[in-house]
């Protein structure tokens, strides 16, 4: 059974428009958190870079595998699927790996 899903799209068109979207209300959420005081401003900046990050990598995937479906590549589908959560999985550790590295950091005393 082959479905149409009308023309091919840029798989690099939407993912600069996932990431701006992504980017656009992330950092909308974040800047209200860190002017509640709910979080400092480079957490806000962090989780605004890390949810751009993800917003375009899963476009990109989704893109790329409903392409994949008008081609009737099954596998094709289950690639892009795959490279986009593990996409989205690497960019989660490498935030959470910045969120420790500063936490391990000696904080100043008074004065210095």
């Amino acid at each position: 059974m082959t479905i149409d899903t009308g023309e091919e799209r840029s798989v690099v068109g939407h993912a600069l428009s996932g990431a701006l979207s992504a980017g656009m209300v992330s950092g909308t959420l974040n800047y209200n958190r860190y002017r509640q005081e709910k979080m400092s401003k480079e957490q806000a900046l962090k989780n605004t870079l890390k949810l751009t990050l993800q917003g375009g990598i899963v476009t990109a995937s989704a893109i790329a595998a409903s392409n994949y479906v008008g081609r009737n590549s099954y596998l094709g589908v289950l690639t892009a699927v795959s490279l986009g959560v593990a996409g989205i999985y690497g960019v989660e550790k490498l935030y959470e790996k910045s969120l420790n590295a500063n936490e391990a950091l000696p904080t100043p005393l008074k004065g210095e």
